[in-house]
């Protein structure tokens, strides 16, 4: 897939949104792109996860692990699309972890996918535990890359569309300087 065929499928289904959100990773932003009413169509989840299984069908990949919950559905789909097993990392005391008997072994190579990075951190928490499991981070995925070229992954990083947002830290947001009410979408409470 294009980048230009990904963004449009943002539009259509009216996942890019305009407002003042507080992301996941802490930072503002005006714009928010709602993985999750793209991922509700099955033929469009399946047609993003091709595009990123192709990037990573010669990794000989084991496993793709996604972090809960924005994760989740595109790991699964790319997981199918490469014939191997898909699971998540979430959280438990503030810590992502695996949980519910899933587990990596040692040497299994794992491809990391997400649905939107920004700083890349909830990634490398997942990088952590597939590390700590002896796994081998044979790449990491993204359906949008909206972190600028700043997040930093110690692995091949691909992305189906970059995209150039904004983002403030809260100190220094001029949507809350301006008094609008800041709305928190993501899945990190």
């Amino acid at each position: 897939m294009t980048q230009e065929e990904v963004l449009k499928i943002f539009k259509e289904k009216n996942a890019l949104i305009e407002g003042h959100f507080k992301l996941s990773s802490g930072l503002h932003s005006e714009k928010y792109l709602q993985c999750a009413l793209i991922l509700q169509h099955p033929d469009i989840a399946e047609k993003l996860a091709k595009g990123i299984a192709k990037e990573f069908a010669k990794k000989k990949i084991d496993v793709v692990v996604g972090p809960a919950l924005g994760g989740v559905t595109i790991a699964y789909e790319v997981a199918r699309q490469l014939a191997v097993r898909g699971i998540f990392t979430e959280r438990q005391d503030s810590k992502m972890v695996l949980r519910r008997d899933f587990s990596i072994k040692k040497d299994e190579r794992v491809l990391v996918v997400e649905d939107v990075v920004t700083t890349g951190l909830s990634t490398n928490e997942v990088i952590e535990v597939i590390k700590e499991y002896g796994g081998i981070i044979a790449g990491v995925a993204s359906i949008i890359d909206r972190s600028s070229g700043t997040a930093k992954f110690n692995a091949p990083f691909k992305s189906l569309a970059k995209i150039d947002v904004k983002t403030y830290e809260e100190k220094d947001c001029l949507l809350c300087k301006k008094g609008i009410a800041v709305v928190k979408p993501g899945s990190r409470k």
